[in-house]
């Protein structure tokens, strides 16, 4: 039975192990062995697990029996599965957030965008694109739903890293603005349009970063 404690540990662990993942600092079908994760973050085995339980749902890693856990690669059929759901998971999202949408929180993801616009480096861009699509998205008032499209961007940051690993070049965004203004405009199937091509625009091409369009 695990604590509050071992919960927050668990968290904390899976973060730190899900950034190296997604940053390929570790590589598809490496070990995580749970006695070495587990005397580097000073913890008992019981938040380990959890942590990994966390990673699988992610899709970051797989537990296979007697084998242990490694971290998962990817296909191009998995991109694309990944974009497929979110296009779908965000588009009903935005339906349910888009009457609570405030000129406040519309101003605040277009500062994200320029924030993006102006990134040094993929993390940094992702950060960026990641707090665009929490801030449209979070007023939905759906948990659940949040927490399934926050795990998705988890895997699309991941194949994103993958395609700018060998050099970066700053995008700029035209759909986040085209979203943005159909809000603002009222036309909310517009701007769900315009996202569900935004999102699905990452399992297009093998490699290919989502906003390579200018």
């Amino acid at each position: 039975m695990t604590t509050a404690r071992d919960d927050t540990i668990a968290v904390r662990i899976s973060k730190v192990l899900a950034e190296r993942i997604i940053a390929g600092e570790i590589e598809a079908g490496a070990k995580l062995r749970q006695d070495h994760v587990a005397e580097e973050f000073g913890a008992s085995h019981v938040p380990v697990r959890e942590a990994f339980r966390r990673l699988e749902t992610q899709g970051l890693v797989v537990s296979e029996p007697r084998r242990g856990v490694r971290v998962a690669g990817f296909s191009l059929d998995e991109v694309k599965e990944v974009a497929e759901m979110r296009a779908a998971l965000e588009v009903l999202a935005l339906r349910h957030a888009a009457p609570h949408l405030t000129r406040a929180i519309l101003d605040e993801a277009e500062e994200a965008t320029r924030a993006g616009d102006k990134a040094g480096d993929v993390q940094a861009w992702e950060a960026a694109n990641r707090s665009f699509h929490r801030l449209i998205l979070t007023p939905c008032a759906m948990p659940r739903l949040l927490r399934a499209i926050d795990d998705l961007h988890t895997a699309s940051a991941r194949f994103l890293f993958s395609g700018w690993r060998a050099e970066w070049e700053a995008p700029t965004d035209r759909d986040h603005r085209a979203i943005l203004a159909a809000l603002r405009a009222g036309q909310v199937e517009t701007a769900a349009s315009v996202l569900a091509r935004h999102v699905q625009w990452v399992g297009q091409k093998p490699g290919t970063p989502a906003v390579t369009r200018r």
